[in-house]
């Protein structure tokens, strides 16, 4: 039996204004979809103890989710995002003083090994999280998978490159890029002077419909064809449904070229539907089936 990924930080509910609330949380979302891939990841993070928390415990182990690492907050709510729409376009208010904002280090789970420790920005808004994760990053001794997600206000480009020089891999989009990476040359050019930097494994850049590139520390830069356009119904999530299938394939031994155009394919499935995640099997079945994961599809 492999050792689990862990998955660090935030789950919260969408809250859209006609009353609707969604599930998800970028960390959420991508141990949801490993849960289906059949990676078994344990999911570290904290709840309230209300109603928004119940539906996150009763929805994980309906999914069949590992909840021996969500902590519960008898002070903080579960967390919140509020949806507003203005001209089609929606804008987003994170709530502050979120249970997700508190994960604790003297909470954390007993863990005998990982093969991976995956985590955002947007949770370690606040010192205590911070603190956590420190903790958990030397316990552990996991190689960490960063997908940086910068949210205003909610970062710094010093914080944010700390993270970058603890991680071995490092995802972000292209605005990203700009933002964190000083310097004349081309977005490969700057990637690859973070791998000599910070003496990273690996940096995929997402630029949207034009699809995605990797740098190797070899200077290898690995960039498949574009995905094709689809219908896009709901594009949140696209970027957490490409970092399941990157850790996928990180699990898996994949080459790196398989593992972009399978990201990719994955992620555009996800845009063609509404939500992040599902709660029907069928939805990841076909994908299962084709990169042979060995995962019973109901």
């Amino acid at each position: 039996m492999r050792t689990p990924p862990l998955i660090f930080g935030e789950v919260l509910f969408d809250h859209f204004p006609g009353g609707e609330t969604v599930l998800g949380g970028a960390p959420f979302n991508v141990g949801w979809h490993l849960q289906a891939f059949g990676a078994d990841p344990l999911m570290i993070t904290r709840i309230g103890a209300d109603d928004q928390g119940a539906r996150v415990a009763a929805a994980m182990r309906a999914w069949g989710m590992d909840d021996t690492g969500v902590q519960i907050d008898t002070a903080r709510a579960t967390g919140r995002v509020d949806v507003a729409m203005s001209g089609g376009e929606p804008s987003y208010t994170i709530r502050t003083d979120a249970a997700f904002d508190a994960i604790s280090a003297a909470a954390l789970p007993p863990i005998t090994g990982a093969a991976l420790l995956y985590h955002g920005t947007l949770a370690l808004r606040e010192n205590t999280c911070r603190q956590a994760l420190e903790t958990l990053r030397q316990f552990c001794g996991a190689p960490v998978f960063l997908d940086v997600n910068l949210r205003a206000p909610w970062w710094t480009r010093e914080q944010t490159l700390d993270l970058i020089a603890h991680a071995r891999w490092v995802k972000l989009n292209i605005d990203e890029l700009d933002a964190l990476a000083e310097g004349e040359g081309d977005a490969v050019s700057r990637a690859h002077r973070w791998i000599d930097s910070f003496g990273l494994g690996l940096v995929i850049v997402t630029q949207g419909a034009e699809g995605a590139f990797a740098v190797e520390p070899s200077g290898r830069v690995t960039r498949p064809a574009p995905p094709r356009p689809g219908t896009v119904v709901d594009p949140v999530g696209a970027g957490d449904a490409f970092s399941a299938t990157v850790i996928t394939g990180l699990l898996n031994g994949w080459d790196l070229e398989t593992t972009l155009d399978r990201a990719q394919a994955f992620a555009c499935a996800v845009v063609g539907r509404r939500g992040a995640i599902s709660a029907d099997p069928r939805h990841y079945r076909e994908f299962i089936r084709a990169w042979d994961l060995g995962v019973t599809v109901p």
